[in-house]
């Protein structure tokens, strides 16, 4: 009987222990399950929880499985800020304006950054802070890359993303400026000898194979088209061999610069791409870090200890001569 009761009280104790060990959850939300870059940000919540396994919080990582799929980012945040569990939310938005909307719905008490991508400058006091790339800047660079090659100018194709995605658009705006020394230009029409053609910015939904048929149809509509700049390296690390299949025939006018491509990111195949002549330069983020420091500001913003606004993670630069050493370790 005394060992009966016993039991029964180890049992109670053992129940009335588990919710204590639950852990809060501080919960990055990206714009899809589908896309290499966002598993790169994945690891580096893992990595802080294998490193915090004592921490009462843990990195809860989560998003659509696609990345073209805007209502279904918003419909998680949405439901990732009605559970109690949740301690804090970083959100990746994919269309700005939609997720704006959706935290003024959920009006949450917990608080709220933006990852990787942010909110329109108009809807940034929903947001504590923003960690990741400072787009502009990565833009630019690219810009620079591009009119390093052709310092006359010529004829382009802007590639972008989501046409609501404010990372992306920032990018192009950083790139257009740096091309032609003027701020704010929202086409190319001769400025610093630049022209962008019909039919671009091309949008792609993030999508590589239907960035690369974008770039095959812009090129034979232009067969004497100067240079892409690619603000997200969809077509690269989404569809390698079909962009590889499209460029290798331009892989002396590249080596020249009569062709100049300026893309963003350097994961996947990016890195090969450009070590094989395939792109004039690479402009890489760091979503591995930007995974990693997530929990921690998170956790700063729940203690209401100070924190930036914005966070910013670094960029690496890749050229053909540089892909050995281009990559921050």
């Amino acid at each position: 009987m005394r060992k009966s009761l016993l039991l029964v009280a180890a049992a109670a104790l053992a129940l009335s222990a588990g919710p204590a060990l639950a852990k809060k959850q501080v919960v990055i939300v990206v714009k899809g399950l589908d896309n290499p870059f966002f598993e790169a940000i994945h690891q580096g919540c893992e990595k802080w929880n294998s490193e915090n396994a004592s921490s009462e919080y843990e990195c809860f990582y989560t998003g659509p499985a696609s990345t073209s799929d805007e209502a279904g980012e918003a419909q998680i945040v949405q439901d990732v800020l009605g559970k109690a569990d949740t301690a804090a939310i970083a959100i990746s938005p994919s269309n700005a304006k939609l997720i704006a909307q959706t935290i003024k719905t959920a009006n949450p008490s917990v608080p709220v950054m933006t990852l990787d991508a942010d909110l329109a400058a108009e809807d940034a006091a929903l947001r504590k802070t923003y960690l990741g790339t400072d787009n502009y800047l990565m833009g630019f660079k690219i810009g620079e890359y591009i009119k390093k090659g052709k310092p006359k100018g010529g004829t382009i194709c802007t590639i972008e993303g989501n046409t609501g995605a404010d990372n992306i658009l920032r990018r192009a705006q950083g790139m257009r400026d740096a091309l032609t020394g003027q701020k704010g230009l929202a086409a190319l029409k001769g400025e610093g000898g630049w022209t962008e053609v019909a039919g671009c910015p091309v949008f792609t939904n993030d999508d590589g194979a239907k960035g690369v048929q974008a770039m095959t149809d812009i090129l034979a509509a232009n067969p004497k088209l100067d240079a892409f700049g690619i603000m997200g390296g969809w077509p690269l690390f989404g569809a390698p061999q079909p962009y590889r299949d499209l460029f290798g025939p331009y892989k002396e006018k590249i080596a020249s610069n009569e062709f100049v491509i300026g893309a963003a990111d350097t994961i996947g195949d990016e890195v090969a791409i450009a070590g094989e002549g395939l792109v004039t330069a690479l402009v890489g983020q760091r979503p591995f870090e930007m995974g990693y420091k997530a929990p921690s500001v998170m956790i700063n913003l729940i203690e209401g200890k100070p924190v930036e606004d914005p966070v910013f993670t670094g960029l690496d630069e890749c050229t053909k001569d540089t892909v050995s050493t281009c990559i921050q370790k």
